[in-house]
């Protein structure tokens, strides 16, 4: 098989896992593979097209913890934010892309480990929530992100578990949808990457699958660690092979 499709399914496995047990964190995960060999571009496309899968998966599968009225604000804004992320993408630098990603992984993964330990905000109400869905539409244009700053805001807010990945779950939904659509009218998705696509959603399926009932009957506070310091690692390596480059 041809190394493209190896890194592809291998990208795509992992990620399924870490969505449907978490409920986010394709596109991060993803990344960490795919980011070191495929093109920007492609590699954004597949990560929007991968975390809209596993999201439709997971909204049949895990379904506690609906609450509309948390969620509609991180909607609103994410919807203004997504037009903005899709036109940045066709500019990314390649090294920069990956200085980004390996930035964003090295910095947000620990964190969100030593999350529990901060202070909780309250201020800000639905406001404050419509900013960050925003940021969360910008950077699911550039590349399916987006989960990653509404999931460590939801943490701050110290929302229930089940309230919090349904919020994401469903924001995700919402804004990988309208992204995936803006992806295909600005001719970001072109015929070459329907292959790739055909490869990833039997990668994940099962992984996916697997994550989402291991989320219903397990605490996934080990495991979370785990993804998180490997996730931080790859983002570190990301870091040293496109930084030296880019001051170069």
């Amino acid at each position: 098989m041809d190394s493209l499709y190896v890194l592809v399914v291998a990208g795509a496995m992992t990620a399924g896992f870490v969505q449907g047990l978490s409920g986010f964190g394709f596109g991060m995960v993803a990344m960490s593979f795919w980011a070191w060999t495929v093109d920007p571009r492609l590699a954004a496309a597949m990560a929007v097209f991968g975390s809209l899968t596993g999201q439709l998966l997971a909204a049949f599968t895990v379904r506690r913890g609906f609450a509309a009225e948390r969620l509609l604000p991180f909607v609103a804004g994410g919807l203004l934010g997504i037009p903005l992320g899709v036109k940045l993408l066709p500019h990314l630098d390649p090294l920069v892309f990956k200085a980004c990603i390996g930035g964003l992984l090295a910095i947000w993964c620990p964190v969100m480990l030593f999350a529990t330990r901060l202070p909780r905000i309250a201020a800000g109400g639905k406001v404050a929530d419509g900013v960050v869905g925003a940021v969360g539409g910008i950077m699911g244009g550039i590349g399916g992100f987006t989960g990653v700053i509404p999931t460590l805001w939801c943490t701050l807010r110290r929302f229930d578990r089940d309230v919090q990945r349904s919020v994401i779950q469903n924001f995700n939904l919402s804004m990988l949808a309208v992204t995936m659509a803006s992806y295909i009218y600005a001719g970001v998705v072109t015929r070459d990457m329907l292959p790739l696509f055909a490869v990833i959603v039997p990668a994940m399926l099962v992984p996916t699958l697997v994550g989402t009932r291991i989320y219903a009957g397990i605490s996934d506070a080990a495991f979370r660690r785990i993804v998180l310091g490997l996730l931080t690692a790859s983002g570190v390596a990301l870091l040293v092979s496109s930084v030296p480059k880019l001051l170069a």
